[in-house]
This record gives C-alpha cells, structure tokens and sequence, in this order.
C-alpha cells in the first residue's frame, strides 16, 4: 500500500518573530508620516488610512482562515487604500512598504502560484504608482529596494512551505512504516505460533503412531512368548529378547520426540 500525503494548507498566522518584523514596518511607516513637515495638512487623512490598513492587517492574523476569494478582495481593496494614500503626496514614497506588508500576507495566506502572482502584481504597483507620480526613473529607482524585498518574502515563504511540506510527507511516511512495522512484528508473532502449532502437531502424530505401533508390537511379541512358554520354552529367551530391544527403541524414540517438543531455551 503506498502512503499518499496531502500537503497541509499554509497557514496564516505568522510565528512571533514575524509579527514583530511586520509591525515594526508599520511603525516605520507611521513614524515617518509624523516627522515630515510637509505632511501636516494630510495628517489626519494619513493616519486615518494607516489606520484603517492596521485594523484590516491585524483582523486578517486574528480571524479564523478566510475564503480565498474574500482574501483575494482584502488584498484588492487594501491596495487601493495605499494608492489612495501614495496619491495624496506622492514625495512620501515611504509608502510603498505597505504593499510589502501585504506581500508578506499574501505569501502566507496562498499557495504557490497565487503567491507569485500577488508578488508580481505587488512589484507593479510599488513600481507603477511611484513612476506615474515622479516619473519613470526616479520611481522606479525609489521602488527597487522595495520589489527586491517583495520578490526575497515570497521566495521565503515559498520555500519555508516546501521545507513544511517535506517534512509533513517524511512525519507521515515515518508514521506509516512505523504502523507497517507493528503489523509485520504482529503477522511474524502469529506465523511463529502457527508454525510451532503445526510443528507440534506434526510430532504428536508421530509420537502417537510410533508409540502405538511399538506397543502393539510389544504386545505381540510378549503373547508370543506367553504361548511358547507351554510349548517351545527354548525359545522363550529369543522372544523376551526381542521384547526388550523393542522396548529400548520406544524409549529411546519417546526421548527424541520429547525433545523436540521442548521449547528453545531463551537467550
């Protein structure tokens, strides 16, 4: 019987230390938002957004595994905030590392082509809203550094799975020769008993037809000497002969068939 392995679903909860690169992120963002100058009339508006994009990240982590379709939509729709937010001062490109948080989500939540295909649409639009608002070359130099990261979080998290993945399949095909080990120890115990069984029987038989038949020759030998007692008493001695090899042969065969019956002795 071959061992089939179903690869375990990612999951979407991250481990401690993950959690704390990803708010640190998200504090980096805030804390840049408060410091530039010239982004005092859009504070509110930019803390509100950021907001609003923490709450959703965080619900994200904290609810149980939502439908692909409705993470799908998440995804959709907290990109527009972050468009939304990159159009209000398009200097603060600080911004595009939301959709890096987002990438990391994503990485988690999907599996392996939805993964890279979150990933590249990521890279497009960190790229994309930074060259359409500072034009083609210095966008994209500002958004390098940030695809760079979306591109090594998916390859992590891709391989991370892989590693999972592996690991599950050896845990099973481990758990599986184990049980396979048990019922080979078990079928060997029960063959051991059988053929011991079969063994016994087999000397009993012929114990038992050894046996009858030497008696049954003893019998008759001892009539015969019974009879020539009266008549031929000279050959009384050859018969009372003959009873005794017979008798020592049955004894000697009733010693050999004992010993087999014995059991081994143990080691």
């Amino acid at each position: 019987m071959s061992v089939k392995v179903v690869a375990p679903k990612p999951s979407h909860r991250p481990g401690w230390i993950a959690l704390v690169v990803f708010y640190m992120i998200f504090a980096t963002v805030v804390m840049r938002t408060l410091s530039m100058e010239e982004n005092r009339p859009w504070l509110p508006q930019y803390l509100w957004g950021e907001l609003i994009i923490l709450v959703f990240f965080t619900a994200v982590f904290l609810a149980p595994r939502l439908p692909d379709w409705l993470m799908h939509l998440y995804l959709a729709l907290q990109s527009v905030m972050i468009i939304w937010l990159i159009s209000l001062q398009p200097e603060f490109d600080f911004l595009v590392l939301l959709f890096l948080l987002l990438n990391c989500q994503a990485a988690l939540v999907f599996t392996s082509w939805e993964r890279w295909l979150w990933a590249g649409i990521f890279m497009l639009l960190t790229a994309g809203s930074l060259m359409y608002y500072l034009g083609a070359v210095r966008g994209l130099s500002l958004a390098l550094t940030t695809m760079a990261a979306e591109i090594v979080v998916t390859a992590y998290f891709s391989v991370h799975r892989d590693i999972q993945a592996a690991h599950a399949r050896s845990q099973a095909l481990l758990s599986e020769l184990s049980e396979k080990h048990q019922r080979l120890e078990k079928y060997a115990s029960q063959v051991e008993g059988l053929a011991t069984m079969q063994e016994r029987n087999r000397l009993a038989r012929e114990l038992h037809d050894s046996v009858s038949q030497v008696i049954f020759s003893i019998t008759l030998t001892a009539r015969s000497a019974q009879l020539l007692l009266d008549s031929e008493p000279q050959r009384l001695k050859e018969q009372l002969q003959r009873v005794q090899a017979m008798s020592t042969d049955a004894l000697s065969q009733l010693r050999s068939l004992i010993d087999e019956l014995r059991p081994p002795p143990s080691t």
